[in-house]
């Protein structure tokens, strides 16, 4: 791992660069006819590879080269240099490669390079079936990841939601904003599922689970019978009951329909308010800002996001909504909701005509606890996110699981956490043993302005602050009783890798140690 260098994306690696210009660890920018290229040497040897993410396009020359794969310093994607396989998530599919060769003292990338085969499994390995509960990102991932190390038994997808597994953090970022269109939404085209004979089931709740009969029955009636099975049951958003909170202009955002929702009643309104400073709350802000709707924001607590950030960067990110023209009214609550205004417990009215709840979400636990499974503020799963049931797991934002670096059992609604954790989970059905190490990133974005997160800190007794928050370009570190547990970074995005990179060799050392 080095510090990356960069060159003129003019640079072109087809005629050839001088040996000399890159040592070991070194990251050149350049391209290869029409597309942007890396070249990289690794343990000695010279790679090509794409050098955009193919999440959002994330510029890879950027980022860091651990272990012989790239890191993403957007959203902490990784590529493998010798396949262009993604291999953790955000990315899914992988980038191009290319032959390299040596002539004399010069080095060339000419050749492009068919994919890198799947691994296979021995023929009968594994369950024979695996259904999984849920179409979010936990389980898209799962599936995708049972076939890319060649599980060959059927595989069912049961999602309650219509819509086909879809990018939720774009549903209250670009897609609700006006920036991206639907066609970035879904993670998969409908004939990915077909190609890859992956029984896909939208719009059908299921009911109850039989561990014992390994079978379940769905809303409409039907049963599945499974070998091993999924939980993906994900969270779901508080519903807060107040008077007027059931009236068509107040609106929730957990799905590709609510945020559909939102844009259409947005298109008529004028004025917005969103109860919550949250996360979804405060992105739905800013999105309905780029919409050019006056929007106010009512939450109880006195700084936004201070319970997550710490009040630096609470603050920072209130000032930068103010900036943009959201009115805060903090340290209130709403006491009911009318035709064209919002009534505060303090007898304060709030114009509004199209209001959002981003007021939380609560795991997705019933399935679980009917079943007979533990559960624990979510459900209760190993170092290998198996359930108290053998041959059941959970992933995503319904899973509680042994986290390694703090030592304790959490549960987080972190959309690349839930991707991992699917990857990871499917590995386990096929009998794997891999246990669940990832350190948890997530990401924010208000305005141009992006977030990052690495770690977790529920409590925090110090705050280390490098650089100047006011200015949008810093790096946070959370310690507990001396212990580093999180980092948040502001226009920083190699410092959030490297932090990831920190607290792998923390688990790494408290593993083998």
């Amino acid at each position: 791992m080095s510090d990356p260098v960069n060159s003129s994306q003019g640079l072109d690696l087809a005629e050839g660069i001088d040996a000399g210009r890159l040592s070991e660890g070194d990251v050149l920018l350049g391209h290869v006819g029409e597309e942007p290229a890396l070249l990289v040497r690794d343990k000695g040897e010279c790679l090509a590879i794409g050098a955009a993410c193919t999440h959002y396009g994330g510029p890879l020359a950027e980022g860091i080269v651990v272990d012989g794969a790239v890191r993403c310093p957007w959203h902490h994607a990784c590529f493998s240099l010798r396949t262009g396989e993604a291999t953790r998530p955000p990315a899914l599919a992988p980038v191009a490669r290319w032959r390299v060769e040596r002539d004399g003292n010069r080095i060339f990338a000419r050749e492009r390079l068919q994919p890198a085969a799947p691994l296979r499994r021995a023929a009968g390995a594994g369950p024979r079936s695996v259904v999984i509960v849920g179409a979010g990102a936990a389980a898209q991932v799962a599936a995708e990841t049972l076939r890319r190390e060649g599980f060959a038994g059927r595989i069912t997808m049961l999602g309650a939601d219509p819509a086909p597994p879809c990018d939720r953090p774009n549903l209250s970022k670009d897609y609700l904003a006006g920036t991206a269109s639907e066609d970035w939404i879904p993670l998969r085209p409908p004939e990915f599922y077909k190609g890859n004979d992956i029984e896909l089931r939208l719009g059908t709740a299921v009911e109850s689970i039989a561990p014992e009969r390994r079978q379940i029955r769905c809303v409409d009636g039907n049963c599945c019978e499974f070998d091993a099975l999924l939980l993906a049951t994900g969270a779901e958003p508080v519903h807060l009951a107040l008077p007027g909170a059931d009236k068509g202009h107040v609106f929730y955002l957990r799905s590709l329909a609510h945020s559909r929702a939102i844009i259409a009643a947005a298109a008529n309104a004028r004025r917005a308010l969103v109860v919550g400073a949250s996360f979804i709350g405060l992105e739905v802000a800013a999105s309905l800002r780029k919409r050019d709707l006056e929007v106010h924001v009512v939450a109880p607590e006195a700084c936004p996001m201070e319970q997550t950030f710490g009040v630096e960067i609470g603050s920072f990110v209130r000032r930068l909504h103010e900036k943009n023209g959201v009115v805060f009214h903090l340290g209130r609550t709403v006491k009911a909701i009318g035709e064209r205004d919002v009534v505060l417990q303090n007898g304060e009215k709030v114009a509004a005509d199209l209001i959002v709840f981003g007021v939380g979400v609560r795991p997705a636990v019933t399935l679980a606890q009917d079943g007979g499974l533990a559960t624990d503020r979510g459900i209760a799963v190993d170092e290998y996110l198996e359930t108290s049931r053998p041959g059941i797991f959970a992933a995503g934002d319904v899973a509680r699981w042994p986290d390694r670096l703090t030592g304790n059992a959490i549960r987080v609604e972190h959309w690349v956490v839930a991707e991992r954790q699917g990857q990871t989970a499917a590995r386990n059905i096929l009998g794997r043993r891999e246990q669940f190490d990832a350190v948890p990133f997530f990401w924010s974005q208000h305005y141009d302005t992006p977030i990052s997160y690495v770690g977790h800190a529920e409590r925090w007794d110090r705050v280390d602050i490098d650089g100047d928050v006011s200015a949008g370009d810093c790096a946070v570190a959370y310690y507990r009783a001396d212990r580093k547990l999180a980092v948040t970074t502001i226009g920083r995005d190699r410092d959030s890798l490297l932090a990831e990179r920190e607290f792998e060799r923390v688990i790494a050392a408290a593993s083998y140690g």
